[in-house]
């Protein structure tokens, strides 16, 4: 067998047709879901400048200091999306979209690109689905994102789920937090790993999000963020914390959970699932007030998440759930011969008119192999056509499913597929 000339690039992946319907079923019910809870679609365009997404994100995220695809052409800096919040937020300022009055909830499908090793349910190329509500300080608004989040994994059946909770404050409480981690973290300063030795003067909570072993025992043993919560913060976490029990929603406090991203401010969270492995984030997010008037527009609250896609087939497939229909096609004609196969042709833009998919062979094949195909194609009903049935008027109709069939005349058969 010949070996194939052109290949993906490592990290990225074909999505064959088999796999598409899963895909698709997944997009329609995030959609469907998404219109319940009063959120409108946004899509912005795969390539962004450099410096929206390493102003948004922080010059210290492993995203802007490794995992990011930059080019140039000419003056102009350009970086493939790596996450989706910063380019919303640039969308939003851009198209004055807080004039539209109210808060604005959006949400996104699509594919973001991130030069880390690829791994299971993490490629170069991978999708997220994520929504935003920006113009809201309220605690609602919070609980109501964390909610479509959990909503659509209890849809998809991915109960199996926990989440973990966080508050990281407001500027003040982070700043006088930041000063309390760093004394502590001072005398075994030498002991850091390399990464977290750069984030130490720059942004040192972010060294509560390392995934490095020798970091550990500094991380366990660090003071708590939320003993450092001013008054209004500590207002608005239990504020959530509170609206969540309203709605039976179940929690884990976890101290020490900051998100991977610098703009991150008060609610953190993230859902976890342990059919996922050691990797075990579905979805996270939180609220970032500060990142719309760091992009450029006014000072605006805002909360969101985002959700790896291929994450939630992993856990699909973990636990055994079937996501979309297979393949099927309601009419095969089976024709044998010229005419029949010009007859067929014409007829299959009148089941098409009637919403009825239809199909026929392409490929002048015998009626076995035509028959064949329709098993393969699962076809709900075969008609064959040949010259005694044209002449005849009365086509051989099978019901596939029954293994049963009669001759008919053309709206005989039209009027059977149709109830």
């Amino acid at each position: 067998m010949a070996q194939p000339k052109y290949t993906t690039h490592h990290g990225m992946v074909d999505i064959l047709p088999e796999e598409v319907r899963k895909w698709q079923f997944l997009e329609n019910l995030i959609r469907e879901e998404a219109e319940k809870f009063n959120f409108e679609e946004i899509r912005t365009p795969i390539m962004e400048q450099t410096e929206l997404i390493v102003r948004g994100l922080g010059q210290m995220t492993d995203i802007v200091s490794k995992e990011i695809f930059t080019f140039s052409r000419g003056d102009d800096n350009y970086v493939l999306r790596p996450e989706l919040t910063a380019p919303v937020v640039r969308a939003f300022v851009e198209h004055r979209l807080d004039q539209r009055g109210g808060s604005q909830k959006l949400y996104y499908i699509g594919p973001m690109f991130r030069a880390e090793r690829p791994q299971k349910g993490r490629q170069r190329q991978f999708h997220q689905f994520g929504v935003e509500i920006m113009g809201s300080s309220d605690a609602v608004a919070d609980v109501e994102v964390i909610a479509f989040m959990i909503h659509i994994c209890n849809k998809l059946g991915i109960t199996n789920t926990t989440l973990k909770l966080n508050s990281i404050g407001d500027p003040e409480s982070r700043e006088v937090y930041k000063q309390a981690l760093k004394a502590h973290l001072k005398p075994d300063y030498d002991k850091l790993s390399d990464v977290s030795k750069k984030r130490y003067e720059k942004n040192p909570l972010r060294i509560l999000d390392s995934k490095e072993e020798e970091d550990r025992p500094f991380i366990e043993t660090a003071p708590v963020i939320t003993n450092y919560l001013s008054e209004k913060s500590v207002s608005h976490y239990n504020k959530v914390k509170d609206y969540l029990g309203d709605l039976g929603i179940s929690f884990t406090e976890d101290p020490y959970l900051v998100r991977g991203m610098d703009y991150y401010t008060e609610t953190a969270f993230e859902l976890i699932s342990p059919d996922l492995g050691a990797q075990d984030a579905l979805a996270g997010g939180g609220r970032y007030d500060l990142l719309v008037e760091e992009i450029g527009g006014l000072p605006t609250p805002a909360v969101g998440f985002a959700a790896g896609m291929e994450r939630l087939f992993i856990a699909c497939e973990e636990l055994g759930i079937e996501l979309g229909d297979g393949k099927k096609v309601d009419v095969y004609i089976v024709t044998l011969g010229d005419a029949a196969r010009k007859w067929g042709l014409a007829q299959l833009s009148k089941f098409r008119d009637k919403g009825i998919s239809a199909t026929m062979d392409y490929m002048g094949r015998s009626m076995k192999a035509q028959m064949k195909d329709a098993n393969r194609e699962n076809a709900r009903f075969a008609i064959i056509v040949g010259d005694n049935e044209l002449n005849e008027g009365k086509f051989t109709f099978r019901d596939m499913k029954e293994s049963k069939e009669e001759a008919l005349s053309f709206e005989e058969i039209m009027e059977i597929i149709q109830m």
